[in-house]
């Protein structure tokens, strides 16, 4: 069971993809949103191509656990995905994600340029595999919105 993780932005959606067992996430792309159309048909290129019967999605929630218009944004979205291919959609919290992945990139002393170009990508794998960490041994992938 492959599962799809992504990190939703308002102009890119960073990809990643489990291996098939489901213990590791790896960067697969960021697509450059154009059009909610658009991006499903890129989302089901990416579900056909490496066989997903999950989508995990990040969940941005404030510090303090609360969510805001951005949550909604999201929420609204997965409801989407789930409805138009017909799996399974689960919530994943990424506070903090994205700052994990900046921090990631500049310990490897990649440069500002080539952080902007691989950071959502880099989001989205924090993210699933934090969602496979948390749900090694289950075999069923787990439920809940983390």
């Amino acid at each position: 069971m492959r599962i799809l993780g992504l990190d939703l932005g308002e102009r890119t959606i960073g990809v990643a993809v489990s291996d098939a067992l489901g213990w590791t996430a790896q960067g697969v792309t960021t697509i450059a949103r154009s059009g909610k159309k658009q991006d499903l048909v890129e989302l089901r290129r990416l579900i056909e191509q490496y066989q997903c019967n999950k989508v995990v999605l990040g969940l941005p929630r404030r510090t303090d656990g609360s969510e805001g218009p951005e949550a909604e944004r999201v929420r609204k979205f997965s409801r989407t995905l789930a409805g138009v291919f017909g799996i399974p959609v689960e919530l994943w919290d990424e506070r903090f994600s994205t700052k994990s992945a900046d921090q990631v990139l500049i310990g490897g002393d990649v440069s500002r340029r080539k952080r902007k170009t691989v950071i959502d990508k880099l989001a989205a794998v924090i993210i699933l595999q934090s969602y496979l960490d948390a749900h090694s041994g289950d075999a069923e992938g787990g439920s809940g919105d983390g």
